[in-house]
């Protein structure tokens, strides 16, 4: 049975969600940083059901995904969010693609793509104290043989 999940989420939601993550300083042209209220709608896009905006000064098109590592990948908000989620949750893969409508490899190129930033934004200092207990060096290790 089939169970389209990306139906129960709120576009509208997820967009707002996706702006306030990927857009911190605020959802503007990435070329000369004009905010989107002085831009035009250009077009809809029926696959992932973005609007594309023109900028009025630049005439640069832009849409929420632009300057992210979901440009040129075609999902609509829910997909982005939900794929976002599972990633962090430790999901697989292959499931997050059944699950989410979306090809294999595209998950799994984001997903790479996502775990390339976080490991780029983990700190560069050393730990506070100089024991280390295991856990926080290994998760979901496994319990140990009797």
């Amino acid at each position: 049975m089939d169970f389209p999940i990306t139906d129960l989420l709120d576009k509208e939601n997820c967009v707002q969600w996706i702006i306030e993550h990927f857009h911190p300083h605020g959802f503007n042209c990435p070329t000369c940083n004009a905010p989107v209220d002085r831009a035009r709608e250009f077009r809809f896009t029926e696959k992932s059901q973005l609007i594309v905006y023109r900028c009025n000064c630049c005439q640069s098109p832009y849409n929420l995904y632009t300057g992210t590592i979901f440009q040129q990948h075609h999902l609509t908000p829910m997909q982005t969010v939900l794929l976002i989620r599972g990633v962090l949750k430790g999901e697989s893969s292959k499931m997050l693609s059944a699950e989410l409508g979306i090809n294999y490899k595209t998950v799994l190129t984001l997903r790479h793509e996502i775990q390339a930033n976080a490991e780029q934004l983990q700190p560069d200092s050393p730990l506070l104290d100089n024991d280390t207990e295991t856990d926080e060096m290994f998760q979901n290790a496994g319990e140990k043989r009797v």
